[in-house]
């Protein structure tokens, strides 16, 4: 079999159990805190400690991880949170020195993000009525 489908196959099948956590967090946030809200800080907090951590124990070494890395970094904490990438990124470039750039990256994804989101909302509330 093809390696890209192989790698395909392992961000796919990690992204389906993320997605199942992501909503498990969801379900079981409303319950406990009477409140689903808090699930989204929850998965995001969670998500970039287990994204940390994996990039410690999984090297990226090509010693035949890579697989392992694919399902449980793009596909399971991919599914769970994309906060977790974001947390990368911005890390990455502050252990680079890239100290601008991270700030950027910072102060983009969470205005762009709050103006998407404000956007979308508004888009769909005209289009639909709502």
């Amino acid at each position: 079999m093809n390696i890209v489908i192989l790698k395909v196959m392992a961000v796919a099948t990690g992204g389906a159990l993320g997605a199942v956590m992501r909503y498990s967090a969801t379900v079981m946030t409303a319950t406990w805190f009477k409140d689903q809200h808090y699930s989204t800080m929850l998965v995001n907090v969670v998500g970039s400690l287990l994204i940390g951590y994996i990039l410690n124990w999984i090297p990226h070494d090509g010693s035949g991880n890579e697989f392992l890395r694919l399902a449980l970094v793009t596909g399971v904490l991919g599914g769970f949170t994309t906060f977790s990438a974001f947390s990368l990124d911005t890390l990455v470039l502050m252990q680079t020195g890239e100290m601008g750039k991270a700030m950027l990256n910072i102060a983009a994804t969470l205005v762009g993000t709050l103006m998407a989101v404000y956007i979308g909302h508004e888009t769909g509330r005209l289009i639909h009525g709502i």
